[in-house]
């Protein structure tokens, strides 16, 4: 049930009247009722006793009344508010991860690959209005989910990326960036986003990372790049053992920040460094604060007028005080 307000609380102003009433009737009471004066009264008291004791309250179904009327007069209601929202301006926003064999590194803890898709499904659920898509990429690159508004579907498939053979290992940031480009050009979205990550430098692929960025920028897509990694050493995967885990030793980060200013710049993006968990954490909460949708916010009105009972109650005491006074007490008792 919804809350009860009153359309016209003014009308409570009213009640002010009520002591004035009161003290009217006391006032004029002796004028209103016929006296007769006689000897003694003893043949009155046990006949019509009650009657006779009621009468003075009989005004108190008038005053009542006036205060039913008053409270009708206000308009109480109840309001069930429901809202519904729409989003007026959208945001199509793809991911283009980087899945090569160093992004099994440690130094995010346990890797970086996992620190990824863990930051990455939190930003999604923050996304609750755009459509996102997910490119992974390494020497090649594959759409893995087309751009989407089901986030079931995106959180899913961000759960199931991992290092595997699919893909012939390296870093071809030229391909992921073009095959992300490729999920967007043809978007009508307001605003098109491409987040790009990765850990290393340009050494496969068949499409330049500038060439890509040009692409992107003459399809209006904004680019914010995310270089991925300690600065210094860290372990890197460099072998399988002979029971099927990777081997790790200490090699020297390297990432193409160069490069990756460059992208972002070319296409009004932004460049971020994430050296850490708690950092990669506040990078896609920055971009999350860049990249805003337009929502427009419906609420809907139901009102149920709550001032009949109270108008019946108000004729009903009415009816009962006209009632005695021209039944009961119409002549004297």
């Amino acid at each position: 049930m919804g809350k009860i307000t009153f359309l016209n609380p003014e009308f409570f102003w009213l009640f002010l009247l009520i002591p004035l009433a009161i003290f009217w009737l006391i006032y004029t009471r002796n004028e209103q009722t016929a006296t007769l004066k006689i000897s003694s009264i003893q043949g009155f008291k046990a006949t019509g006793s009650f009657w006779v004791k009621m009468r003075p309250y009989l005004s108190a179904f008038r005053l009542l009344a006036l205060s039913s009327l008053i409270v009708a007069l206000a308009r109480p209601r109840t309001v069930d508010v429901s809202n519904k929202t729409k989003t007026t301006k959208g945001i199509d926003i793809v991911m283009a991860v980087d899945v090569s064999g160093s992004m099994l590194a440690k130094d995010l803890k346990p890797n970086r690959m996992e620190a990824l898709k863990r930051v990455a499904a939190d930003f999604v659920e923050e996304r609750p209005n755009d459509r996102i898509g997910l490119v992974v990429y390494a020497s090649e690159a594959y759409t893995k989910t087309p751009v989407t508004s089901d986030k079931a579907v995106v959180l899913e498939t961000i759960k199931s990326i991992k290092y595997d053979n699919v893909l012939q290992d390296g870093t071809g940031i030229g391909m992921g960036l073009a095959t992300a480009v490729n999920r967007l050009k043809d978007s009508k979205a307001k605003s098109k986003v491409i987040i790009l990550l990765t850990d290393g430098v340009n050494n496969a692929g068949f499409i330049e990372p500038e060439t890509a960025a040009d692409i992107a920028r003459q399809y209006k897509i904004k680019v914010y790049t995310i270089g991925i990694g300690t600065n210094g050493m860290a372990e890197f995967p460099y072998a399988i053992g002979p029971n099927g885990d990777f081997l790790f030793q200490r090699m020297k980060v390297e990432i193409d920040e160069r490069l990756l200013k460059s992208i972002a710049k070319k296409t009004d993006g932004k460049y971020f460094r994430a050296t850490s968990n708690s950092k990669l954490a506040e990078i896609y909460g920055e971009i999350n604060k860049l990249e805003t949708t337009e929502i427009e916010e419906l609420k809907f009105y139901d009102y149920d007028e709550k001032f009949r009972p109270f108008v019946i109650l108000a004729g009903l005491l009415l009816l009962i005080e006209i009632g005695l006074r021209n039944t009961v007490y119409k002549s004297f008792i």
